[in-house]
């Protein structure tokens, strides 16, 4: 069985920082890519950011991108997720995730792509 184990949520004014951190353990497996999702009270769950190991590509949802940056090591199949500037809208649970199925192009951006997932860490932004 894998697990996906995050840290690093909390609560944070409004233009403060916070790092995710997101760890495997469990049973080996070989993923393309690691992502970070987040969910807000009655709202879909979105991308934040993907990283993909072939070639260290990194992708970020819209309303993140120049604020927030991933990094990650293949090898452990561990996965952060530096946030800047951070924004009362950025306040969601954040969910670390991981992909072992099949890749084809663009699908780190879809949730139903990461077939391993984390119990999510609350991050709360305050204004």
């Amino acid at each position: 069985q894998v697990q996906l184990v995050e840290s690093g949520g909390g609560l944070v004014q409004a233009g403060g920082s916070l790092r995710l951190s997101c760890a495997a353990s469990g049973r080996t497996f070989s993923s393309y890519a690691m992502g970070w999702f987040r969910q807000a009270p009655g709202k879909e769950r979105e991308l934040v950011a993907a990283i993909i190991w072939s070639g260290d590509n990194t992708y970020y949802g819209d309303s993140v991108k120049g604020r927030f940056t991933i990094s990650g090591d293949n090898a452990k199949n561990s996965v952060y997720l530096q946030m800047n500037n951070l924004k009362p809208e950025d306040t969601a649970a954040y969910y670390c995730a991981a992909s072992s199925l099949p890749y084809y192009t663009g699908s780190y951006y879809y949730p139903y792509s990461y077939n391993y997932w984390g119990q999510g860490t609350q991050v709360t932004v305050s204004s």
